[in-house]
């Protein structure tokens, strides 16, 4: 049983990660504490040196301010995590869990958030009474991004009609440092071109921060080439026009991709972050670096439903910045950043993991227009800003053949 360390002595706590919210972190990293004041921070080695007397105690594998979920669907809170291929996710998990989705679920979502003590979120909001009952929460940060959906254009000026005059109401309704109202066209695929632009236009002229899901799966890629695949065969035709042609106001042809569709249509100038963007050509990761547009990745949901892995060193190498996010609990397990932090460390054992910490830290802040929180010498020190480390299962077995019909 080690000694209880001398209060009157300053402590050196050790760690794999340091990320101060500045620069680009140290691996390994330390932190000086003394009286309850940050002294110093940085390399273990450097900081032995100057405080010889300090105490040592390696208290975990982070310190950094609390992370951010970037993009997560608090509504589905309640659902039952099953990792399934998303094919058979959608019906299985999806829909026939559907009466669990609510305000009930939100509210208690927010709540293991602010357990967690997270530092923003990205919430994608279904309901109307699910935006009005979260941003009364008092105890948390970031975006409240309203979901729109509607495939047919001619419906489109009436969607935007009702959408524009409940998001005036609910911007009312926001407070200095709380929760603010964004919107989120919820994919290439599901919303129609009149639509979409319109959403687009109206964020960026308005300032409201955008989401949209895009390249997640790799039927999407399909589906824009060829104007078919399973995306297309699993829709519920009611909600479709009879062409994939008639959604996105064009032909599908076999260079075009989600993300330079939505490009070429004007909606990236409103420099929308885009949510997965897992299955993507080097031309797209190029474009969305040329319009400033910003990225999460959701691993362990991607991992889950067997969509492939996000090329994150491409994105990095194109400056793209990149955040986290948990998904649903249903596709991602947990709401603990953390733990997407731990997860996306042994996904990508080549990539610095100081990279990963800055993206659930100051890249989740970028997203959500929240202030990154420091640590700086003088400041107090907090022991919240030691992750506790996550224990995981291994990491999913890759589905094979993701897109085949005989998944279902």
């Amino acid at each position: 049983m080690s000694p209880a360390p001398d209060p009157h002595l300053p402590e050196l706590l050790t760690c794999d990660v340091l990320f101060t919210g500045v620069g680009g972190g140290h691996a390994p990293g330390g932190v000086v504490v003394s009286g309850g004041v940050v002294a110093a921070t940085g390399d273990p080695a450097a900081l032995r040196a100057s405080f010889p007397h300090a105490q040592e105690r390696r208290v975990g594998e982070v310190i950094a301010p609390p992370p951010v979920n970037a993009h997560t669907h608090l509504d589905m809170s309640a659902y039952a995590f099953e990792p399934l291929p998303y094919f058979r996710w959608l019906p299985e998990v999806v829909i026939a869990q559907r009466e669990k989705r609510g305000v009930a679920g939100a509210l208690a979502g927010a709540d293991e958030l602010a357990r967690l003590g997270v530092g923003a979120v990205g919430d994608i909001v279904w309901s109307p009474e699910g935006m009005e009952a979260l941003l009364a929460r008092e105890d948390l940060t970031g975006v409240l991004y309203f979901e729109v959906l509607g495939t047919f254009p001619a419906k489109a000026d009436d969607i935007f009609a009702g959408m524009r005059e409940r998001v005036e109401r609910w911007r009312r309704l926001e407070r200095p440092g709380g929760l603010r109202v964004g919107l989120t066209p919820h994919t290439p695929y599901t919303v129609s071109d009149r639509l979409m632009r319109l959403v687009g236009d109206y964020a960026a002229g308005e300032g409201l921060p955008l989401q949209i899901h895009v390249a997640e799966h790799p039927a999407e890629g399909e589906l824009f080439r060829t104007g078919g695949g399973p995306l297309w065969e699993h829709r519920l035709p009611a909600l479709y026009p009879a062409t994939f042609a008639e959604v996105i106001g064009r032909a599908p042809q076999p260079e075009l991709t989600p993300v330079r569709y939505l490009d070429e249509l004007g909606v990236l100038a409103a420099r929308p972050t885009l949510v997965h963007m897992v299955n993507v050509t080097p031309e797209d990761i190029a474009r969305t670096a040329a319009a400033g547009c910003a990225v999460v990745s959701c691993p362990r949901s991607n991992a889950h439903l067997g969509c492939g892995t996000f090329p994150w060193a491409d994105f990095v190498a194109a400056g793209v910045e990149v955040a986290l996010g948990t998904d649903s609990v249903a596709s991602g397990g947990s709401l603990d950043v953390r733990e997407e932090v731990a997860f996306a460390r042994a996904l990508y054992p080549g990539l610095d993991p100081r990279l990963i910490v800055r993206a659930a830290v100051k890249g989740g802040h970028r997203v959500t227009g929240t202030r990154t929180p420091q640590l700086r010498r003088g400041d107090p020190w907090h022991s919240r800003f030691v992750w506790p480390s996550a224990t995981l299962p291994g990491l999913p077995v890759t589905h094979p053949d993701v897109t085949e019909e005989a998944q279902t």
